[in-house]
């Protein structure tokens, strides 16, 4: 994936300073009302940061197996902490099956266009026949008008400072974050990159039908996300 896993480690230490937990439960919902409509026993959530989505999906399907995957050890050790079956590994190195697999809060944007096509190969490998993909995507109005820009954050112990534009379907954050420490503060600078994509390009490259493709508004005035669910032929 083109954003490292030191990357993804500093994303977990800020996630709570960025209002994903405030603007989480609204986004859940239509996934909660999706996976209501469908007959599973099985479902991988890839990408699961610290688990959150996964408790919520666990606590509303009790007779399921669910399981989540990442890239970031540090995100993986918060899940499992919480008590979620979490590992850390590529989905293209995962040799299970399942009745759904999720992408929740724009996982997808962060794979270029050739990291897309490998992980959609991969994707069809491990779902059933039948089986069903949930993602959300970020809209154009969600790079240009919502994550676009100057942003900060600080707690006792944080300073978090984020620099970003998009240009020609590329997303680029510049994070910087000052940690307290024992006698003095520690920086830790990287940049996460996402990429714009089409749902439709999505399916037709997956080889899946489009069952619903919802707009979502977030954080804007307009749509910043469209949820969409696909099932495989």
């Amino acid at each position: 994936m083109s954003n490292s896993t030191d990357a993804l480690d500093l994303y977990a230490k800020v996630e709570d300073m960025l209002g994903v937990y405030e603007a989480a439960p609204k986004l859940y919902a239509h996934y909660l009302l999706a996976l209501r409509e469908i007959d599973f026993d099985t479902l991988l959530d890839v990408g699961c940061g610290s688990g959150d989505f996964l408790l919520q999906m666990q606590g509303a399907f009790l007779g399921a197996y669910f399981e989540g995957i990442d890239l970031s050890p540090e995100m993986v050790r918060r899940a499992k902490a919480r008590g979620v079956r979490a590992q850390c590994i590529d989905l293209c190195e995962h040799t299970g099956h399942f009745d759904v697999i999720t992408c929740v809060f724009d996982m997808l944007n962060y794979l270029t266009e050739e990291e897309l096509s490998s992980f959609l190969g991969c994707l069809i490998k491990r779902l059933n026949p039948g089986a069903y993909l949930l993602c959300d995507l970020n809209t154009l109005y969600g790079f240009e008008e919502v994550a676009v820009g100057a942003f900060t954050a600080e707690d006792a112990n944080r300073f978090l400072a984020i620099e970003s534009d998009f240009d020609a379907g590329i997303y680029r954050a510049d994070f910087t974050l000052f940690e307290r420490g024992a006698e003095c503060w520690q920086k830790h600078s990287q940049t996460i990159r996402q990429y714009e994509h089409d749902v439709e390009r999505i399916a037709e490259r997956a080889g899946m039908e489009i069952l619903r493709c919802d707009p979502v508004t977030l954080y804007g005035e307009e749509p910043d996300k469209l949820f969409f669910v696909m099932k495989k032929k």
